[in-house]
């Protein structure tokens, strides 16, 4: 079992080319897609990549431009409800890969939190409204001594 564990796996080629890369797409908990109609719509796409289901959506790898394009597909399917995060490993790698670690991976917990704020956002970009803020203006030095003159009197009167 502590072979699983090595920090230097036989990765393949295109697993270490440095222009590849691994994304997880993360559905919210609102989504109207299922992760089978996910990793389906994927490979539909017919683009060179790297597919993996999971639990939480799946995990696409592949060089940029075609796992960008692969997002900007996907993301169509339910704009509001699908995200998406950039992952430094390939699917499957036995370094972080769950079932090689005998553990959740590092991250699972993070990605855990995160996930308890997706039906928030799901539902601000699902209301989107105008906000406009306005600029504090930094204060008139004068005023400022005048403030701090007021306050120091009231505390010696107290």
């Amino acid at each position: 079992m502590l072979e699983n564990l090595s920090i230097n796996p036989e990765l393949g080629s295109d697993d270490t080319d440095p222009e590849t890369v691994t994304r997880m797409i993360i559905l919210g908990p609102k989504a109207n897609v299922s992760e089978s109609e996910i990793v389906h719509a994927l490979h539909l796409l017919d683009l060179p990549l790297t597919i993996k289901n999971t639990c939480y959506g799946s995990m696409v790898s592949g060089k940029e431009k075609d796992v960008i394009k692969a997002i900007k597909e996907i993301r169509k399917m339910d704009p509001n409800n699908i995200f998406t995060k950039a992952r430094g490993f390939p699917p499957g790698d036995p370094r972080r890969c769950r079932a090689h670690r005998l553990g959740p991976r590092e991250g699972f917990h993070q990605m855990e939190d995160e996930f308890k704020l997706l039906g928030d956002i799901s539902d601000a970009l699902s209301n989107r409204k105008e906000v406009n803020i306005e600029k504090d203006e930094p204060i008139d030095v004068d005023d400022f001594k005048d403030i701090v003159k007021e306050s120091l009197n009231d505390k010696k009167n107290k």
